[in-house]
């Protein structure tokens, strides 16, 4: 059977430029639109793998406050975007099921519901492919909506089997209390501090 094709992909209606425009008018507007840029500076990271990273708008973000910071992505027209806005920043086109980057990071950040746009079938190997890119003692942090594909117990036992322990959890980038009616979460797991970086 060929492979399912990924939801993302399939189901875009709307460039790169499009995505962004709308962030772009709330910003004009006085919005911060860098709530998940905030989150994750507060770690204090030294480099992020920006894990389907889309158009970039945190990574760049990030990038601009001086972290080291990649992007992986495997949406070529949302990654067009990423490359015109920040080309200095090392956007890399490919799946993060399979990609290796030859390196590990501080912290990866999968904003923008990226756990509910996986490719059905390979949310194990994604998740356990970024924990390979974690430093020990390394973050994970992800925000998605619940109630789609991605139910919170499962992603908390993916990254469980993927060597991922979690550390805290909040309803939103802003950091409001983490209740269980919540229809969001962001989640912090911490990769075991001597865990194989192989």
């Amino acid at each position: 059977m060929p492979p399912e094709p990924n939801p993302w992909v399939r189901s875009r209606t709307f460039s790169g430029d499009d995505y962004d425009a709308r962030y772009e008018a709330q910003a004009a507007a006085g919005e911060d639109v860098h709530g998940e840029a905030n989150f994750v500076e507060a770690y204090a990271p030294h480099s992020v793998l920006d894990a389907g990273c889309g158009t970039g708008r945190v990574g760049r973000e990030l990038a601009r406050r001086g972290i080291d910071v990649v992007g992986v992505d495997l949406d070529a027209e949302m990654l067009a975007t990423a490359r015109r806005k920040a080309a200095g920043v090392d956007w890399r086109l490919g799946d993060l099921a399979s990609i290796d980057l030859g390196r590990t990071f501080d912290l990866a950040v999968a904003a923008g519901n990226v756990m509910i746009f996986l490719t059905p079938g390979s949310e194990a190997a994604v998740i356990a492919n970024i924990a390979r890119h974690l430093t020990p003692a390394a973050l994970l942090i992800a925000g998605f909506q619940l109630g789609r594909s991605m139910p919170l117990g499962r992603y908390d036992e993916l990254c469980s089997a993927a060597g991922l322990t979690l550390r805290e959890r909040f309803a939103t980038w802003d950091r409001d209390a983490w209740r269980d009616d919540a229809d969001y979460a962001v989640s912090v797991h911490r990769r075991a501090a001597g865990g194989d970086e192989g």
